[in-house]
C-alpha cells in the first residue's frame, strides 16, 4: 500500500552531516527527551522519524535542477525547494534530495494533521470523495444530495457561536471577497428598506456608476492581510509588493495597535496605545467620504508580522461597529482551526455578541464564511454565485479533520504544547535577547512569533534553520512565525527550540 511505502521509506532515510549554502556546518539535530502525555503524532505515524534527516546542503542539487526546469513553464520565484510529498510523513516534509525537515511552516499554516495522515487518506478513498471529484457539481444550481450532511457533520459542526449558516468558496481570498459582497448587499438592502432595485440602480450598475455601483467601503487595518484578489487586495496593507501596479478600491484604513511584549509586562502602555487606535478609528469613520459597510480584521495580524491586540481592543471594536450599524468581519483564514489554543482565535476575546461574519480556509482545507443573520443571504439568486461555490471534496476533508480534532481533543493538545514551546523559547530568548526580540504568543497555542534585529538577519536565520533540519517561515519586515501542525508534540518542540538556539549562536 502507498501509505506503507511512505512509512518504510521515511523510516529508512539515512542520517548524515550537512552544511548550508553559506558554509554553516551542523550535524543531525538531536532530540532531547520531553515529558509527553497521550502522544498524537505516533498514533497516526508510528514510523515518523525522531529527528530531521539531512543528506545535502540547502537547497539540494535536485531541487535546484528541478526548479530551473519548472521555471520555464511556471513562476518559481517564491519557491524554497521541490518537495517530495509521497515521502513526507507527519510533522516532516521531504524534499527531492532526500532531506527530511521538521516542518513548522506547514504549507503556510495550512496542514492540520500532518503529511499523509491515514485518516485523511481514508476519507480521500471514500465513495463520497469519488463522487465529489468525478462529478464536481455547480453547487448553487445542482447541489449534491450529500452536501447538507457533509456540511452539518463537518464545517457547520464547529461554527462560531451565533453563526449557524455557511457559504463555501474556493480560497481564503475568495472567502473574504464573498464576505465583502455579502456585507455590501446587506447594507444596500437596509438602505432601500428591503425593497426592490430601482431602474436607475439597474441601469447605472452596468456603467459602474452610482447608485447601482455605490460608493461604499470595507475598512481594514494597517499591516493587515486579507488576500490577493481585487477586493481582498484593496484591504491588504501588509507589504507593497502585494499591491504594486494593481488598481485598488479607494477604501479607508485604521491603525492597528503596535504593542510591546510580553503583553502582561506592559499593560498600561498597551492600553494607552489601544485607546489611541480606537479613537483614530472613530475619527476615520466620522470623516470618511463614503459609507463604511463593514470592517475586516484578523485576530492576530499574520502576514503583516504576527501583531497582537488585547481583548479590550476587540471588545471595543465590536461596540463601535454595533453602535454605528457596521458589520464586523473576522478573518480567521490563518488563525482558525485550533492554532491559537481555541478552535477560533476570536474566542479569546470574550465578546458579548459574536462577529457578523467569520471567514476561514487554510487548516480547514475548505474555505468560506460563517454568518447568522438571514439578511446576509441575498434575496435574489445568482448574486452570491460562481460555477462551483466551493468544493465538496474539500468539505469532505474538512469533515475528516474536524472529526479527528474532536476525537483526539486537539484544541487542548495544542494549548498544552504551545505553553511548553513558549517556555522553551523564553529560555532561548534570555540567552540571545539582542537577536530574539518581542517573543509573543503566550497562551495562544502554537501561534508564536518573534522579531529579529533586521530583515537581513531574519532572512539569514530562515536559511540557517534549514541547516539544522527545520523548515520555518517569516512574516512582516523582520518577524519569524511558527505555524506547526496540530499533531506537533513536546518532542518536536524540543527539536525546534534546540535548532533555534543553534541558529542564533552562529
Amino acid at each position: 500500500m502507498r501509505n506503507s511505502l511512505i512509512q518504510r521509506t521515511s523510516a529508512s532515510l539515512p542520517t548524515a552531516h550537512t552544511h548550508a549554502a553559506h558554509t554553516l556546518r551542523s550535524s543531525v539535530v538531536s532530540a532531547p527527551t520531553a515529558s509527553v502525555s497521550a502522544p498524537i503524532a505516533s498514533k497516526y505515524f508510528p514510523n515518523e522519524p525522531t529527528r530531521p534527516q539531512l543528506v545535502t546542503p540547502f537547497p539540494g542539487p535536485k531541487s535546484r535542477e528541478q526548479l530551473k526546469s519548472l521555471d520555464k513553464v511556471f513562476d518559481t520565484g517564491a519557491a524554497y525547494f521541490v518537495a517530495d510529498y509521497c515521502n513526507s510523513i507527519g510533522n516532516y516534509l521531504a524534499d527531492v534530495d532526500g532531506n527530511l525537515y521538521l516542518d513548522v511552516y506547514a504549507q503556510i499554516a495550512s496542514i492540520s494533521l500532518g503529511y499523509n495522515n491515514p485518516k485523511l487518506i481514508e476519507a480521500a478513498r471514500s465513495p463520497d470523495m469519488i463522487d465529489a471529484i468525478v462529478n464536481r457539481p455547480a453547487l448553487a444550481c445542482f447541489p449534491s444530495k450529500q452536501y447538507e450532511i457533509i456540511l452539518r457533520e463537518g464545517i457547520l459542526s464547529v461554527a462560531p457561536r451565533g453563526l449557524d449558516k455557511v457559504w463555501t468558496s474556493m480560497s481564503g481570498s475568495d472567502a473574504n471577497e464573498t464576505a465583502y459582497k455579502a456585507a455590501f448587499m446587506y447594507h444596500r438592502l437596509q438602505q432601500r428598506g428591503g425593497g426592490d432595485f430601482t431602474e436607475a440602480e439597474r441601469t447605472s450598475a452596468m456603467e459602474n456608476e452610482a447608485p447601482g455601483a455605490p460608493d461604499i467601503a470595507i475598512l481594514s487595518f494597517q499591516r493587515g492581510f486579507h488576500g490577493r484578489l481585487f477586493g481582498s487586495l484593496s484591504t491588504t496593507r501588509s507589504n507593497p509588493i502585494h499591491k504594486l501596479d494593481i488598481p485598488a478600491f479607494k477604501w479607508p484604513k485604521a491603525p492597528f495597535p503596535s504593542l510591546r511584549y510580553p503583553l502582561d509586562q506592559y499593560a498600561a502602555e498597551n492600553r494607552a496605545e489601544e485607546q489611541q487606535c480606537l479613537a483614530e478609528l472613530e475619527a476615520v469613520l466620522d470623516e470618511w467620504k463614503f459609507r463604511v459597510s463593514a470592517i475586516v480584521i484578523e485576530p492576530i495580524q499574520s502576514e503583516g508580522g504576527d501583531n497582537h491586540a488585547t481583548p479590550f481592543f476587540f471588545q471595543n471594536l465590536r461596540r463601535i461597529t454595533r453602535e454605528r450599524g457596521i458589520l464586523m468581519i473576522v478573518d480567521e483564514v490563518q488563525t482558525g482551526v485550533c492554532a491559537s489554543g481555541a478552535f477560533w482565535a476570536h474566542e479569546h476575546w470574550d465578546l458579548d455578541t459574536p462577529p457578523d461574519i467569520v471567514t476561514f480556509s487554510k487548516k480547514m482545507q475548505a474555505a468560506g464564511y460563517y454568518y447568522g443573520n438571514p439578511d446576509l443571504r441575498p434575496k435574489q439568486p445568482f448574486r452570491q454565485f460562481n460555477t462551483w461555490c466551493g468544493d465538496p471534496s474539500k468539505a469532505i476533508i474538512a469533515r475528516a479533520i474536524i472529526t479527528e480534532i474532536r476525537e483526539n481533543k486537539l484544541v487542548e493538545h495544542v494549548s498544552r504544547v504551545g505553553k511548553y514551546l513558549y517556555e522553551k523559547l523564553e529560555a532561548v530568548q534570555q540567552k540571545y535577547p539582542d537577536k530574539m526580540v518581542s517573543l509573543r504568543g503566550k497562551n495562544m497555542g502554537t501561534f508564536i512569533a518573534w522579531d529579529m534585529a533586521s530583515t537581513e538577519a531574519r532572512n539569514k536565520f530562515l536559511v540557517d534553520m534549514k541547516a539544522f533540519g527545520v523548515n520555518v517561515g517569516g512574516c512582516g519586515q523582520k518577524s519569524v512565525r511558527l505555524r506547526p501542525m496540530l499533531v506537533f508534540e513536546e518532542t518536536h518542540a524540543d527539536i525546534l527550540a534546540d535548532a533555534v538556539e543553534k541558529a542564533l549562536s552562529v
